[in-house]
């Protein structure tokens, strides 16, 4: 089990993992967003631990390190993952997460149905998955003119394999949108969701 962040925890039903995706500690991703999140599910008092995926080392071999967030995944019960959209994907670190940690033979396995076509059976279904992505771009040409691909290649494409066909999976992916350009009034906006989610999740 990796070491807490922030010293020792206490034990509670629900156990949070909070996933951080951007290097940039002043970015509204890291310092506005994941530190609301980490905020709330501490002052909840619930047990959570959290893999800044910019401050661990990646440098070849990456067997401890994978394994250690193989640990981290088993043991939580609820996971938040951050980060920002780059080139219409996650960061590279979260996109080696995905590759890595989020394995065949632990994340999920094929189930032949004929001789050619197989489909995933996910490991990890019964996690609570909530997801804060922020982009640069405005909400609607890539919404229409890509046809939200980032998010449907994140839902359907990923989380679906791992974490099983749930609609939720869908409406709990939330984007923030032209980040960089937005007012702070906006930003201030787009936290109060995250801590409207954070509030709700943690009651249960």
């Amino acid at each position: 089990m990796a070491q807490h962040l922030f010293g020792k925890i206490k034990k509670s039903q629900v156990k949070n993992l909070i996933i951080i995706g951007h290097p940039d500690k002043k970015s509204f991703c890291y310092d506005g967003i994941f530190k609301t999140v980490l905020n709330e599910v501490k002052l909840s008092k619930q047990d959570f631990e959290v893999l800044d995926l910019y401050r661990d080392s990646f440098t070849r071999p990456r067997t401890k390190v994978i394994n250690k967030y193989k640990n981290l995944l088993s043991w939580c019960e609820r996971i938040y993952i951050i980060s920002p959209v780059w080139w219409f994907r996650l960061t590279p670190r979260m996109e080696i997460f995905f590759d890595e940690v989020l394995t065949p033979g632990f994340a999920y396995k094929f189930v032949n149905i004929t001789k050619t076509y197989a489909y995933p059976k996910p490991f990890l279904k019964d996690k609570i998955v909530r997801t804060y992505i922020t982009h640069g771009a405005p909400s609607l040409p890539v919404k229409t003119l890509y046809l939200n691909s980032v998010k449907l290649r994140l839902v359907m494409g990923v989380y679906s394999f791992v974490f099983g066909w749930k609609l939720s999976l869908w409406f709990k992916t939330k984007q923030f949108w032209s980040v960089p350009f937005v007012s702070d009034k906006k930003r201030k906006k787009y936290l109060s969701v995250v801590k409207r989610d954070l509030l709700r999740d943690l009651k249960k």
